[in-house]
C-alpha cells in the first residue's frame, strides 16, 4: 500500500493505493467486512451459558492470480507493451456476501483447585445473499505486439454467479453498480455451520492471579460449513481448450450469446452453459492460542492461524499468521498491541487495540500510517452493554475468597496456596517452639 490513504478515501480510485511488484502472482483479500448486530448471553448457571448472536459478512478476494491477466481487465491505466505471454494455475476469485445466525454453548466440563477445562460449540445457519467466482485450472495466454491475434492454450475455466448471468457477464460486463443492485435481491443460498473448541486453563495454588488462571491455552476449528446455491437462482460457464482469438473476429461475432459460442467452437474452444448448484465453501481455519498472565494486570497472547480451506473451491479463506499480542487489562480499561507475521507476504503488521468498560476501538494493522509500503490495513469498533448483570456469587462460609465447593475447610478462613485451610499453629506439645516466646 502507498502512504497516500487519504488519496484513496477522497475518490475511491483503488489504483491510488495499490503498488505492484516483480512477482507474478499474487493474493489479495480487499475488501473485507464483518458487521456484528445485537446479540445476548445467558448464564444459567456458574459453569453454562448460551449466547445467540448475527452478523453480515463481506470477501472479496484474489488467490493465485497472474498479475498481468488481473491489470489487463481491472485497471484502465494499465498499456503493455511489447509482446505479452503469461501462465496461470491454480487460481481463484470470489466474491461473497453472506449473513449468520448462530447459538453458541460454553461450559465448564472438569475443575479442580488448580485446573479448569472448557469446551465450546457454535451451530450457525447461513443465509447466502450473492456472489461471484471465477476459477482456472490453467490459461495460456501469447500475444505478439502489432497484430490482432491472441492465442490462447491449455484453457480450463469455470465461471459461476447468483447476481450475474453467464450472458450479462459476457456482453455487458460486470459492474460495481450493477453487482450491488443484484447481491442484495432475492437470489439467496443456504448452508449451516459451525465452530468447536477447547480451553484449559491453570491456576497454580502458590499464586494469586487477576483473572483466576495463570496460563490459558485453547485449540478450535473456526467457520466450518458451506452455502449452496441452487440451480434455478445460478448461472455457470466452462471455458476449456486451445485457439486463436482476434479482436475483428470477437467483434463480428459478440450480438448474440450463441453467436459468441459458436465463435469459440470454431476457433477450438468448448463453451459449456447452463444452471447448476453451487457450493460455497465458508473459510474454515485452525486455530491454537495460549494467554500468560505475566505479572498482576498484564498478559501477553500468541495464536496461530492456519487455512484448512480448498482454494481452488469457490469460496474464501484466510491466510496463515501467528500473532504476539502483550496487553494491560483491567475491569475498566484495556490496551493491546498485535504484532502479527504473515506467512502469505514474509512481512510483520502491528496495530493497537483499546477498550473502556463496554466499548473497544482498534486495528491489528496501521503500519500504512507510519510507513510507505505496507500490505494492508483494517479497523474495527464495537460495544456491549448488559441489559441484566446478576453476578452468580457462590457460598463462602468463611469468607476467604474461595468458595465452599473448593475450600478445604470451609468454616475455617485461610490463604489460597493451603487450599482455604489456616495455617497451623506450632505444636508445643512434641517439641515445637514458640517463635513469639523466644522474642
Amino acid at each position: 500500500l502507498k502512504s497516500g490513504l487519504s488519496e484513496f478515501i477522497n475518490d475511491g480510485n483503488t489504483d491510488n493505493i495499490f503498488t505492484y511488484k516483480n512477482s507474478r502472482q499474487f493474493s489479495l483479500l480487499a475488501p473485507y467486512a464483518e458487521v456484528h448486530l445485537p446479540g445476548v448471553m445467558i448464564n444459567i448457571n456458574r459453569k453454562h451459558s448460551f449466547a445467540f448472536t448475527n452478523r453480515t459478512r463481506g470477501f472479496n478476494q484474489f488467490n493465485n492470480f497472474d498479475q498481468t491477466l488481473y491489470r489487463t481487465i481491472a485497471d484502465p491505466s494499465y498499456l503493455p507493451s511489447g509482446d505479452i505471454r503469461f501462465t496461470s494455475s491454480q487460481f481463484n476469485y470470489t466474491a461473497h456476501l453472506w449473513s449468520e445466525m448462530a447459538l453458541t454453548y460454553g461450559g465448564v466440563v472438569y475443575e479442580s483447585f488448580e485446573h479448569r477445562f472448557k469446551v465450546g460449540a457454535t451451530l450457525r445457519y447461513l443465509g447466502g445473499i450473492g456472489y461471484l467466482g471465477l476459477r482456472g485450472n490453467n490459461l495460456d495466454v501469447r500475444y505478439k505486439d502489432g497484430s490482432d491475434t491472441v492465442f490462447v492454450a491449455n484453457s480450463d475455466l469455470e465461471y459461476a454467479s447468483n447476481v450475474v448471468s453467464t450472458r450479462n457477464a459476457v456482453f455487458s460486463g460486470i459492474s460495481s453498480s450493477n453487482i450491488f443492485s443484484e447481491f442484495f435481491g432475492k437470489k439467496s443460498g443456504r448452508g449451516v455451520g459451525g465452530d468447536i473448541g477447547i480451553v484449559y486453563e491453570y491456576n497454580p495454588a502458590n499464586i494469586k492471579t487477576e483473572d483466576g488462571y495463570l496460563l490459558r491455552v485453547s485449540a478450535s476449528v473456526m467457520d466450518l460449513g458451506a452455502i449452496k446455491y441452487r440451480s434455478a437462482r445460478n448461472s455457470n460457464a466452462n471455458l476449456t481448450g486451445n485457439g486463436y482469438v482476434t479482436g475483428q473476429g470477437l467483434s463480428d461475432n459478440s450480438s448474440t450469446f450463441e453467436e459468441f459460442r459458436a465463435y469459440a467452437t470454431q476457433q477450438g474452444f468448448t463453451a459449456d452453459t447452463g444452471h447448476r448448484d453451487t457450493k460455497l465453501y465458508m473459510p474454515t481455519t485452525l486455530r491454537f492460542g495460549a494467554d500468560y498472565n505475566i505479572y498482576r494486570k498484564f498478559y501477553v497472547n500468541a495464536m496461530y492461524i492456519g487455512n484448512l480451506v480448498n482454494r481452488q473451491n469457490f469460496g474464501n479463506s484466510y491466510y496463515d499468521q501467528v500473532t504476539v499480542t502483550p496487553r494491560y487489562d483491567s475491569k475498566l480499561f484495556s490496551a493491546a498491541i498485535p504484532v502479527t507475521y504473515s506467512m502469505l507476504n514474509k512481512n510483520l503488521k502491528m496495530g493497537i487495540g483499546l477498550r473502556v468498560s463496554g466499548f473497544f476501538v482498534g486495528s491489528d494493522d496501521m503500519l500504512v500510517v507510519l510507513a510507505n509500503r505496507q500490505t494492508g490495513f483494517n479497523f474495527y469498533a464495537g460495544g456491549f452493554v448488559p441489559l441484566y448483570n446478576k453476578r452468580i456469587r457462590e457460598k463462602d462460609t468463611d469468607g476467604d475468597g474461595i468458595p465452599d465447593r473448593a475450600d478445604n475447610c470451609p468454616e475455617e478462613a485461610g490463604p489460597r496456596h493451603l487450599h482455604g485451610c489456616p495455617e497451623s499453629e506450632p505444636d508445643m506439645e512434641h517439641g515445637g517452639s514458640d517463635d513469639r516466646a523466644e522474642q
